[in-house]
Order: C-alpha cells, then sequence, then structure tokens
C-alpha cells in the first residue's frame, strides 16, 4: 500500500508515518519547513517534500513515477484549501480508489485493531503515556506505542513497533480529536481549560470528554485523577451517569462506567517510594507516575517489575529534559558551568507546576527561563492566566520571547490583539504591584517600551532567538540553571550553546 501524509513533520503524524513504514508500505509525505523530526523520517526511508504544498507531492512521491497513493492522511492544521488535500479529493470525486482521511480518523482506525490504552488529558499525557509504555516493555507485554514526544528507549523515536495486540497511544483533545479512538482502557491526567479557540469555555471540554469514556465498552476500565478537580465534575454530573445505551456494530457501549479505577497523591506508601526511585522532580511528575501504576495493576502486572520500569524512566524529549555545557567567561581562561532544562511546558498551569519542581530541584542556583508563549490564541485566551503564573514564578530572571505562531491555526483578529511585548508589559506591571503590596522601598526607572527593563523587576522582553542566545551569553553565571520553555520552536535555543 501507498500512503501520503500531508504535514508529515507533526509530532503524532510523524509516529502514524512510521506505523506504517514499519508495515512495509511505501510512506511519503511533505511539510512546509524542515525539521528534526522530518530529517529523522528521511533517514528511515520515507520520501519527505519540504516547502510549498503542491499537487504533484502527492502523485510523484517515486522518482520517474506517476502513482496515485491508497490513502491520504492530513494533519489536523491542514486547511480544506491546501493543494495536496483539494487533488486527494478531486481524484476520489474522478473515481480512483483513494481514501482520505485526517491523522485523527487514521489513527481510530488502528484503535479498532488493537487492545488500546488511551491517555487523555490536558496536562501530563504524554509523560504518563511514556511510562505506562515502559512498564509494559518490561512486564514483557511488547506494545506498539505512537506518542506526541520522542523517548531515548526508543531510539529517540516518537514511535514503537510491538508485536501483541496491545496500543498505547497518547490521545489529543483538540478539536474532539479522541472522539475517533475506541480504547479498552482511558486514562485521565488533568482536566484544564485549554484550546478555548475551538472549546470556548470548561463546560464545553467536560462534554468531550464525557463523550469520550462512553466510547469505553462494558469491560472497559476508566482511571482517573482523584485529585483532579475538574475529572471530579465529570464524573459527579449527572448527564455523564444517566443509564444509556450507545452501539457501534455488534458492540454495546454505556455513558455510566462501573469500572472506575482512582489513583491519588494521598496514597503514601507508592507516592513514598516513587519519591525514592524518579528521577524526575515535581508531583505532577508523581501523579503521572500514578497513573501508569495503576494501568499496571489494572493489567495485574507486579509492583515490583513497574516500579523498575519507573525508576529507570529518563524523561522524554523537551519534558524536563536536563544537560550541562560549559560557556566560555567574560574573562580569558574562565568558564562557567551551566545547567540547561528544555521544558515543552505551554500552558499556565504546566509552567507553574515545571518552575515549582526546577526550584524545588535547585533550591540555591540562580534560575533563568525563557519562555516562548505558543499560539496566539491561547495566549490570548489565557492572558490573566498567564500574567498571574509568570509574574509570581519562582526564577531569578523571565525572559520572554516572540509568541510562536502555528501554522493554520491562528486568527488574524487575535493576532492584532496580544503579542509577547503586552504580555511582558503585563507581568512586569503585576511584579511592580506585587512589590508594592510587599512594601518595597521602590526606585522605578521611567517605563520604557524597548525590552521593559525596570530596575527591581525580573522580566524582559526579547524578540528573536538569537538575541536571546547573546543575552543570555553575556549574563549567565557559573552554577546558573537556565530553563527554556515553549513547545514551539524555541528548544533551538539550547543548541546555540
Amino acid at each position: 500500500m501507498r500512503i501520503h501524509f500531508i504535514g508529515i513533520g507533526g509530532i503524532g503524524v510523524s509516529a502514524l508515518a512510521r506505523y506504517y513504514l514499519a508495515q512495509g508500505d511505501f510512506v511519503s509525505g511533505s511539510d512546509l519547513a524542515r525539521s528534526e523530526i522530518t530529517e529523522q523520517l528521511r533517514k528511515i526511508g520515507i520520501k519527505v517534500f519540504i516547502g510549498r504544498h503542491k499537487s504533484t507531492n502527492l502523485t510523484c512521491a517515486k522518482p520517474g513515477l506517476t502513482q496515485i497513493p491508497d490513502l491520504v492522511v492530513y494533519s489536523p492544521a491542514v486547511t480544506p484549501d491546501n493543494p495536496e488535500l483539494k487533488t486527494a479529493r478531486k481524484l476520489q470525486v474522478m473515481g480512483y480508489k483513494l481514501r482520505v482521511l485526517s491523522y485523527p480518523q487514521a489513527l481510530g482506525e488502528l484503535t479498532k485493531k488493537y487492545f488500546t490504552i488511551a491517555i487523555c488529558g490536558t496536562h501530563g499525557k504524554g509523560t504518563t503515556t511514556a511510562m505506562i509504555s515502559l512498564i509494559l516493555i518490561k512486564a514483557g507485554f511488547d506494545p506498539t506505542v505512537i506518542i506526541g514526544t520522542k523517548l531515548k528507549e526508543f531510539g529517540d523515536s516518537n514511535f514503537r513497533p510491538g508485536k501483541s495486540k496491545y496500543l498505547v497511544l497518547e490521545a489529543d483533545e483538540y478539536k474532539e480529536s479522541f472522539l475517533n479512538y475506541w480504547p479498552k482502557i482511558i486514562v485521565i491526567t488533568t482536566i484544564d481549560a485549554d484550546h478555548l479557540d475551538y472549546f470556548k469555555n470548561l463546560n464545553n471540554i467536560l462534554k468531550a470528554f464525557s463523550k469520550f469514556v462512553r466510547q469505553l465498552p462494558k469491560q472497559g476500565v476508566l482511571i482517573i485523577n482523584k485529585g483532579d478537580e475538574n475529572t471530579q465534575k465529570l464524573i459527579s454530573d449527572p448527564n455523564f451517569q444517566a443509564q444509556k445505551t450507545l452501539k457501534r456494530g455488534n458492540d454495546t457501549f454505556f455513558t455510566i462506567v462501573k469500572n472506575v479505577v482512582y489513583y491519588s497523591l494521598e496514597d503514601k506508601t507508592a507516592t513514598t517510594k516513587l519519591k525514592r526511585i524518579l528521577k524526575l522532580p515535581g508531583e505532577h511528575i508523581l501523579a503521572d507516575a500514578l497513573a501508569a501504576l495503576a494501568v499496571a495493576r489494572t493489567l495485574k502486572i507486579p509492583d515490583k517489575t513497574s516500579f523498575k520500569a519507573l525508576s529507570e524512566y529518563r524523561g522524554a524529549w523537551r519534558r524536563f529534559e536536563t544537560r550541562t555545557t560549559e560557556l566560555c567567561g567574560p574573562k580569558r581562561g574562565k568558564t562557567r558551568r551551566i545547567k540547561i532544562i528544555s521544558d515543552y511546558g505551554h500552558h499556565p498551569t504546566e509552567v507553574k507546576v515545571t518552575l515549582e519542581a526546577v526550584r524545588q530541584k535547585y533550591p540555591k542556583n540562580r534560575i533563568l527561563c525563557v519562555f516562548q508563549p505558543h499560539q496566539y490564541q491561547r495566549t490570548y485566551y489565557l492572558f490573566q492566566d498567564f500574567v498571574k503564573v509568570l509574574a509570581e514564578a519562582p526564577v531569578d530572571k523571565l525572559i520572554l520571547a516572540d509568541i510562536y505562531s502555528v501554522a493554520g491555526r491562528e486568527s488574524q483578529t487575535i493576532k492584532a490583539k496580544v503579542s509577547s511585548q503586552k504580555l511582558a508589559q503585563a507581568v512586569i506591571e503585576s511584579q511592580i504591584s506585587n512589590l508594592k503590596s510587599q512594601n518595597h522601598n521602590l526606585n522605578l526607572k521611567t517605563f520604557q517600551n524597548t525590552n521593559y527593563k525596570i530596575q527591581d523587576t525580573k522580566t524582559v522582553y526579547i524578540s528573536k532567538i538569537s538575541k536571546i542566545a547573546s543575552y543570555l551569553k553575556k549574563h549567565l553565571k557559573n552554577n546558573d540553571i537556565l530553563v527554556v520553555m515553549g513547545a514551539g520552536d524555541i528548544y533551538n535555543l539550547t543548541k546555540m550553546f
């Protein structure tokens, strides 16, 4: 079978492309920009077109050969006017036996073939998926894994081919993508306000999660975080508990799930042991490990095996990824040894818990954080939450980069309303207000629009990554901790050291 992916550089789409390649299919794909992911796909034998999408990418994946693909899979970020997608639709109308599926639809088909374990939630689903996968591997379950990050244990890949009936899947809620999936076990880590450009409010998010849970079969298992307030709202909702049935083929699904398993940080026995063995800090990591442990116990995997796997977990790509480097000092012959923590956090809650974990791990070090807001829409809808979290962040210096714009998911109207400059200004004003409330004797300089430098505040706006690198190389000191946060291309900053 020949399969073409539109938007193949996406972290989820690329994992599915790897899956089909592992099945022996001919795989091609296109993306607007070259990245680490597209280069890795090329190295393993996938034909990747970089640059402006065009119809010929669809039909000329093999040199000198025009061939219609059997299946076209497109990223949720691809718009209806995309030339490759339009060509695929046109070929269908012309009578070619060509299937066109969105990434969630294509992934949904796989979930019907496997015993699928789907991990969803606003925060922590990547880490939890990784932990569950490693436990199942250690226990000999040999799962297939599709995850929204790269794991060292998978050879820096976001996909692992397995030979068993088990599929471990990171399930995204954006645009209700997870409603395409039909798992036997669902894990909900947390439910929080996000993707408000689509959902509009928290109530609609809860409704989407409720619909997803209803897709569990009668003997399915729901595993949830007892300490998450919004998840508890979901479970206690009378509409969620109403006895109705949903039919899919010969299978019956219930809107109420009787097999609910709770995990909680109040489980002192498990948390005490996990604190001793986990390599990553923070209560949010503990919660993710408890979720993985709950899945393992549901599958009758011995705790001894689970704790062994969790103790060996080294973290995922851009999930508190830590390395040490040395910089030449401002004086000849002097070097500065610093730690760089690269993290994917891009929601206010994620920023908060991650920076708290950094401070917990390095209580005496000076901490500098570079944060790149991800997507104009998210920054706009969660603006006040970002201001509060960033203003109160336990860091010594906060540097805000320009907002990372996500192709196909931005509103020009909103782009005109929000910017990192406006965010920096609001954060600084909040910090000043906090200082005044603490009765500090302030000696504030006149507010300047250029980089927003103000005495007695710790925030600075620097637009470009290259300029941030220059600033850091000048200001970093020996034993400093540098946190580089965001889901965009800010990770390229770490390569400049």
